[in-house]
């Protein structure tokens, strides 16, 4: 519908949609013991900061640029909007039944928060809020785009299985869930309700 924002010129707005919350379940937190390790371990509560998780390799107010981002030369600093690890109870599913294998747990994929009951959550949009019952609230920067270090960490977990770091990419698009940063702290327990406001949305054309 066209809209005069400017006098006489007018700007089309397509595929608007309106702001909308939905509600889901915090089913485990996770983080690592180094900044060396990629795979995560369940634990109680987490703990997060402005600079996401203490001690995690994710953590930081900055971090250095690598091959998402090749506007930039690698290893430039930039702001880090990567803190926190986002994903799906549904969505793990499956990716375990394109990959033909039992099970895919977050804490192979560098999870730090599993949920459920969000549809669809590695489509969330950029700017969606998730805010959780206990008052953490993390700033949604966009999906985690699944690459073979994420396949590889998978295939440990299954040594009789040859190729999975390479399916994975495959078998996860659109389902790997989110990345964002901590925009307002606390901790963190398994079992909190989680609440995505998503934003108002326009395709821009």
């Amino acid at each position: 519908m066209p809209t005069d924002l400017f006098g006489e010129e007018e700007i089309e707005l397509r595929h608007h949609t309106r702001a909308q919350k939905v509600t889901g379940k915090t089913k485990g937190v996770f983080a690592t013991t180094s900044v060396e390790e990629f795979q995560t371990s369940p634990i109680d509560e987490l703990e997060l900061t402005f600079e996401g998780i203490p001690g995690d390799r994710h953590g930081g107010f900055t971090r250095l640029s690598g091959g998402r981002e090749p506007w930039y030369p690698r290893g430039t600093e930039m702001c880090n909007e990567r803190q926190i690890s986002i994903l799906s109870t549904e969505e793990l599913r499956a990716i375990a039944r394109r990959m033909d294998i039992p099970d895919l747990k977050a804490e192979w994929i560098g999870g730090n928060i599993l949920v459920s009951g969000i549809p669809s959550l590695s489509l969330v949009p950029p700017r969606t809020r998730l805010v959780f019952e206990g008052g953490v609230v993390i700033r949604v920067d966009g999906d985690n785009a699944p690459c073979r270090i994420a396949g590889n960490a998978i295939g440990q977990n299954f040594p009789g299985r040859e190729g999975l770091d390479l399916l994975f990419p495959k078998a996860a698009q659109k389902l790997r869930g989110l990345v964002g940063y901590v925009e307002k702290p606390g901790v963190l327990k398994a079992g909190e309700s989680v609440t995505a406001h998503i934003p108002e949305q326009w395709i821009y054309v």
